[in-house]
C-alpha cells in the first residue's frame, strides 16, 4: 500500500474511542494516526484537532502589550499557521483499498457510513493498480478530492459564457485544477474584451486553467486562442471546456511555461493581436499545485511576461495583464516595482480598467475593528492593464 509523502515513521491507530485531546497531542509529536472508525466521526476529530489550533493560535497571536503587527507580518504569520495547521491535520490518514468493479478494479473506503469514494478518486488518481493493495491518503486529502468532484460534476456558472437552454453556462473544473470561483476578474476580461478585441484577432491565453478566459475571448470573437498552461491537468481540462462549450475549433491549448513553442503554435505563430495573462497575484513560494494560481515565488512569472511581452506582440497588438494590488496593500512588492519593470519591459500602459473583488474576505469588518490585514483585503482592487510597445 502506498502512503503520503512525508508520512512520519511513528504510526498508531484511533478510532471512536479516540479523545480529541489524547489525538492532538499525538499528532504534535508528529504521530500518524490511521482512522480506523466511522467516517463521520473521523471528520469531527478533524474539527476537533483544528479547534485545538485555532486556540494555541490565538494565545500565541494575541499577547498584551504588543504593537499591532503590519499587514505583511499579519499575513505571514497567518501563512504559516495555515502550513502548520495542513501539516498537523495531514497526519490523520484513512486506508483506502481495492475491489473488483462493473468496469474493473476501483477505489473503496472500507470505513462504516463512508461515501462513495470510486468515481471522486479515480477522477483524482486514475483507477488503481489491482496489485497495489490500496493507498494510504490524508483525510483531509480525500475531502478535497470529495469536493472536487462535487465541483466538476456541477461546474461553475461563469455569467460572462452567456446562457444555454435558459441555464448559464459552466466551466467543469478538474482535480488539481485552479477554479474560477472569482468571477469578477473573468467580468473584468469579458468587458474589455467587449471594447478592445479586434473581430477576427490572434490571442495568446498564459495560465488558461479550466479554459474559461480562452472561452470568453472565443465568444468574443477571436479569430484563434492560443492558450497555455504548465499544469499537464488544466490542459486537458482546458481542452474538454473549449469543445463543451463549442469554440474548441478555434482554440489550440499546449502545455507550457508561459510561452508556447512556436512548433505547438497553430500554423508555427509567433506573434499576436492580444497576450493576456492573469498570473498569480501574490509574491511567494506556492506549497501545492493549487497554489500555483496564487503564489509566484519573487515574482518571476510576472517579471518573465513583462520581459518577453514585446517580443510576443503583433504590429499593433496588446498585452492585457490582470493583477490584484493586494501585494501592494500587503507592502509584498510595490505599485512603483510593477511600473519598473513595465518600463523595463519596453511597455507603455494604454489603460487600465478596474474591479473590486467580490469574495468575502474584501468586506471591511463591520464592527470596525479589523486588523491590519483585514484592511488590507478590504482595498484590494483587480485591474486589468492594457500594455503596448513604446
Amino acid at each position: 500500500m502506498t502512503g503520503p509523502d512525508g508520512e512520519s515513521g511513528v504510526t498508531g491507530v484511533a478510532d471512536d474511542t479516540t479523545t480529541a485531546d489524547a489525538a492532538f497531542a499525538a499528532l504534535s509529536g508528529g504521530t500518524t494516526l490511521v482512522w480506523e472508525g466511522d467516517f463521520h466521526n473521523g471528520r469531527q476529530l478533524l474539527k476537533a484537532v483544528e479547534r485545538r489550533l485555532e486556540r494555541g493560535n490565538r494565545r500565541t497571536g494575541g499577547k498584551k502589550g504588543r504593537r499591532p503587527r503590519s499587514a505583511a507580518e499579519l499575513f505571514l504569520a497567518r501563512r504559516e499557521q495555515r502550513a502548520r495547521r495542513a501539516e498537523i491535520l495531514g497526519r490523520i490518514v484513512v486506508d483506502l483499498g481495492v475491489r473488483d468493479g462493473d468496469r474493473g478494479p476501483e477505489w473503496d473506503l472500507p470505513l462504516r457510513r463512508a461515501p462513495e469514494v470510486a468515481e471522486a478518486c479515480a477522477h483524482a488518481w486514475g483507477p488503481p493498480e489491482p496489485a497495489s493493495g490500496g493507498r494510504r491518503v490524508p483525510l483531509t486529502e480525500l475531502q478535497g478530492v470529495l469536493g472536487a468532484w462535487q465541483w466538476h460534476r456541477r461546474g461553475v456558472p461563469v455569467p460572462a459564457l452567456g446562457e444555454r437552454d435558459g441555464r448559464t453556462e459552466r466551466v467543469y473544473p478538474d482535480y488539481g485544477v485552479f477554479s474560477p470561483t472569482r468571477s469578477e476578474y473573468v467580468d473584468l476580461v469579458d468587458d474589455v474584451a467587449s471594447r478592445y478585441l479586434r473581430p477576427g484577432a490572434s490571442v495568446l491565453e498564459i495560465g488558461t486553467g479550466t479554459g474559461v478566459l480562452a472561452a470568453v475571448l472565443a465568444r468574443r470573437g477571436a479569430g484563434q486562442v492560443t492558450a497555455t498552461d504548465v499544469n499537464p491537468r488544466a490542459v486537458d481540462c482546458a481542452r474538454s471546456n473549449l469543445d463543451r462549450l463549442g469554440v474548441g475549433d478555434r482554440c489550440t491549448v499546449t502545455g507550457a511555461d508561459l510561452w508556447p513553442v512556436p512548433a505547438t503554435a497553430p500554423e508555427g505563430t509567433t506573434t499576436y493581436d492580444v497576450v493576456v495573462f492573469n498570473p498569480p497575484w501574490l509574491p511567494g513560494i506556492p506549497t501545492s499545485g493549487l497554489e500555483l494560481g496564487i503564489y509566484d515565488d519573487g515574482s518571476d512569472a510576472l517579471r518573465r511576461f513583462l520581459e518577453g511581452l514585446g517580443d510576443r506582440l503583433a504590429e499593433g497588438g496588446e498585452g492585457w495583464l490582470v493583477l490584484s494590488d493586494l501585494a501592494e496593500h500587503l507592502g509584498l512588492r510595490s505599485r512603483d516595482q510593477l511600473e519598473q519593470w513595465i518600463s523595463e519591459g519596453g511597455l507603455r500602459v494604454l489603460g487600465r480598467s478596474s474591479t473590486v473583488p467580490r469574495h468575502p474576505k474584501a468586506r471591511p469588518d463591520p464592527g470596525g475593528d479589523a486588523d491590519a490585514l483585514q484592511v488590507a483585503r478590504s482595498r484590494e482592487v483587480t485591474s486589468l492593464w492594457r500594455l503596448a510597445r513604446r
